[in-house]
């Protein structure tokens, strides 16, 4: 067998291996070993492809690394990437005199609390936080 063929073979099982645990750093490796299958394709020697491999492989991650998208600093409760409702409205009718109010959303009632440095009015109110089955509303201004 050829050596190419089995750069292209290991570069398939990784590529699999990626897609089975989600793993993206693997799939930066694998470009790496296929730049190792085309440096055999080259004529290259063993010792050749194997830095290649590494070189290209390892500059990948590093490149990916450094690159990718930041996380945000925003914790996940106040997150719209980790949760949906963050943003979503809902109409406050009248509030309690404890600062807290009752809002109907996605088919249930919830107990809810204006914002730090938002005063209680009535009318839309937008979700900034979930804190469990409490909501974090501020004042709506389209």
């Amino acid at each position: 067998m050829a050596e190419s063929t089995v750069w292209w073979l290991v570069t398939g099982c990784v590529v699999a291996a990626e897609l089975v645990t989600g793993t993206f750093y693997l799939l930066m490796l694998a470009i790496g070993l296929a730049a190792a299958a085309l440096a055999a394709h080259a004529g290259l020697a063993l010792t050749a492809q194997i830095g290649v491999a590494a070189v290209v492989g390892g500059g990948a991650v590093v490149a990916w690394h450094l690159l990718r998208p930041q996380s945000s600093t925003l914790r996940a409760e106040a997150n719209r990437d980790v949760n949906l409702d963050i943003g979503e409205t809902v109409h406050v009718d009248a509030w309690h005199p404890d600062g807290t109010t009752t809002v109907k959303y996605r088919g249930a009632q919830w107990a809810a609390v204006h914002g730090a440095g938002t005063l209680p009015s009535t009318g839309a109110h937008r979700i900034v936080e979930v804190r469990g089955s409490q909501l974090v509303i501020e004042k709506f201004e389209p």
